[in-house]
């Protein structure tokens, strides 16, 4: 793709050329949770699927690792690109590859070190702990592939090829479920199987990324005679918040667990299972429409094009607002839907479940219209806008409510607490962006 296609080309065309590709990139991405979860659920049991529950903030550590070298780092360089400044935007995709690299040398080193402690820090019981120490060796030894494969989609993306990251992603998915079942069922490998498949999937989806190096439409080359002492910090702020909103759903999980297994015991967390995996196909939906419309705001922003940044803006939260309605009705409409979908429930479970799963998702109507405003924000070199809304709806306001409502509410107020959070974070997005767009016009 030519790259002046972003400055040139009608805003309703190229979004949706980005849209499908992104989404079916990031949706794909959650398949390696959501495959897991569901042969886990149905192929081990309720307790093996709270232990994968248990694990799940480690894997966010690592992917969202990527997507803040990723997202930062391509960010500035698309930026750069609309100046007209191709090798300081590579000096930019340079550092950021040497970033990752540093940060998966210290999280191996860590994680590895102290497996079993981090498996107890972060709520495994006598119940769960076999079967989390069962399948957590292998994602951390393999931390790596899932750093640079949500670290190279960005970048790849914003190099003109989003086709080409769809089909990594979708082919690292496909084999991951067929393998997942392969292992937990026929061979009977339990945690440790699943945990294989995962690692394999994700090593294919980086290993056809790379061919994007070797072709002739590639545009990212190593620069490392043009890195200056100020891009790390522009990297890092640019790509925090894409960080934290990974991270985030980590520390959301680790403090619902909690709680849960102060309330309900090892049965909530089971069901709270059901429900933060539906939550990460809802978050990576929203993932793909801000990536579909990050390329072309960075870009035009770079180009001084604002009309063209606000048509995008327009067009992405319509898109967002639309696509996290169709989960929020079926779980309001169809709550056991998703039940069936990762366990085989028995009448505990099903007596649980509906009332958490209508009362959570109420929540995902608002998820999207936040990670575009967050993903817009960040695009338009506004990181203390974006960090602001990361830190609202993802470590702060969802760990206050989950803390204190529950001492007035019971477990509703545990399942209450996110839609409260996301309903708070936008208004203030909403205020935010009124104040963002009256600069403009002063």
């Amino acid at each position: 793709m030519n790259l002046n296609n972003f400055t040139t080309e009608p805003i309703s065309k190229l979004f949706f050329r980005y849209l499908v590709p992104s989404i079916c990139g990031t949706m794909v991405t959650s398949i390696y949770v959501l495959a897991d979860t569901i042969i886990i659920g149905k192929g081990i049991g309720t307790d093996a699927m709270a232990a994968l529950n248990i694990a799940l903030p480690v894997y966010n550590l690592f992917f969202g690792t990527g997507l803040l070298f990723g997202v930062g780092g391509s960010v500035m360089m698309s930026i750069c690109r609309g100046h007209g400044e191709h090798l300081k935007g590579n000096a930019y995709f340079s550092l950021s590859f040497l970033l990752n690299v540093l940060a998966c040398i210290i999280y191996m080193i860590i994680c590895n070190t102290f497996t079993k402690e981090i498996a107890l820090f972060l709520g495994a019981t006598d119940v769960t702990l076999p079967y989390v120490m069962d399948y957590l060796p292998y994602i951390t030894w393999s931390l790596p592939v899932f750093a640079f494969s949500s670290f190279l989609q960005t970048f790849i993306r914003n190099d003109g090829a989003p086709k080409l990251a769809m089909t990594a992603v979708v082919s690292g998915g496909i084999f991951n479920v067929i393998f997942d079942y392969i292992l937990v069922y026929p061979c009977q490998m339990g945690m440790a199987g699943a945990a294989i498949a995962t690692v394999c999937g994700s090593i294919l989806t980086v290993l056809i990324l790379l061919i994007h190096f070797f072709g002739k439409h590639n545009h990212l080359h190593f620069c490392f005679s043009e890195i200056r002492s100020s891009f790390g910090s522009d990297i890092f702020k640019s790509g925090f918040a894409s960080f934290l909103i990974d991270l985030s759903s980590g520390i959301v999980i680790f403090f619902f667990n909690q709680q849960l297994l102060r309330y309900q015991g090892d049965l909530g967390v089971s069901v709270y299972g059901i429900i933060s995996n539906t939550a990460i196909v809802v978050t990576c939906l929203s993932n793909g429409i801000c990536q579909a419309a990050q390329p072309i705001i960075s870009t035009n922003f770079g180009a001084g094009f604002q009309e063209r940044i606000d048509h995008v803006r327009k067009l992405g939260l319509r898109t967002a607002l639309f696509i996290c309605a169709i989960p929020t009705l079926l779980g309001l409409t169809v709550p056991n839907l998703f039940t069936y979908i990762f366990l085989n429930p028995d009448s505990q479970v099903l007596a649980l479940a509906p009332a958490a799963v209508r009362l959570y998702f109420i929540g995902f109507l608002i998820t999207g219209v936040n990670m575009f405003l967050i993903g817009y924000f960040q695009s338009t070199i506004r990181p203390i806008y974006a960090l602001t809304l990361c830190l609202m709806r993802g470590c702060v306001l969802s760990i206050i409510f989950v803390k204190i409502l529950p001492i007035f509410l019971g477990l509703n107020g545990i399942w209450i607490s996110v839609p409260l959070a996301e309903l708070f974070t936008l208004l203030t997005g909403i205020l935010l962006l009124k104040k963002s767009m009256a600069k403009k016009t002063t």
